[in-house]
């Protein structure tokens, strides 16, 4: 069954363990966390040390999804953390079956990330590898971003590698109680929300209201 995965982008990082305890309390299985670094994307969050905090307040999950030039470089340090995902982008354009299997070999789910300009084709050599595929439906770098919905034609692309490979497929931009409908016409696995859960005071009803309308 489809599932919502609330991103920690939009939570108050001044309370984080109470913002976690309130999508345990909602049955979240999973946190989507959002690594930027100012250059690959223009913001920045937060790296390893911050993960391996959260790593330490939930059981939950953890995807760690890398907007950063030559993620190689810090994938061990992501997987030390307590990551149980790592996601790159197609778009980085480092050696990315490498990069994939790299991740695999920290005994860490390997995932891939395609952008909404990106085509469909650049990805499908390297879906026989992936644990995980997650199509942005907002161009990455800020939360709160209005939904690309063109890009959800992906989804239906991915079907046929997805039941080959047994990998889920996610969707990550302007899920909100608006779109879901729209979003579950092409039925992803997963749908991240940020700003959808975080910015309503009360989060565990947020999530509990998105979750069932899928």
């Amino acid at each position: 069954m489809p599932e919502i995965v609330p991103s920690l982008l939009s939570a108050d990082f001044s309370n984080l363990k109470k913002e976690i305890r309130s999508i345990e309390k909602a049955n979240a299985t999973r946190l989507h966390l959002d690594v930027m670094d100012g250059h690959f994307v223009p913001n920045i969050t937060f790296g390893p040390f911050i993960i391996k905090a959260i790593r330490n307040l939930t059981k939950l999950h953890l995807e760690s999804h890398l907007m950063i030039e030559n993620p190689e470089k810090y994938i061990k340090n992501f997987a030390d953390a307590g990551s149980d995902t790592i996601l790159i982008h197609i778009e980085n354009n480092g050696n990315i079956k490498q990069n994939l299997q790299m991740i695999k070999d920290l005994g860490v789910k390997a995932g891939l990330v395609i952008n909404p300009p990106t085509p469909f084709e650049k990805v499908e050599p390297y879906m026989h590898l992936l644990d995980h595929f997650l199509i942005m439906t907002v161009n990455p770098g800020f939360g709160g971003q209005s939904m690309i919905e063109e890009a959800l034609k992906k989804v239906t692309l991915a079907k046929e590698y997805s039941e080959k490979y047994n990998f889920p497929i996610q969707i990550d931009g302007g899920v909100n109680i608006k779109t879901i409908q729209k979003v579950m016409t092409v039925n992803p696995d997963l749908l991240v929300a940020g700003s959808a859960v975080f910015s309503n005071d009360d989060h565990q009803k947020a999530f509990e209201e998105l979750s069932k309308k899928i």
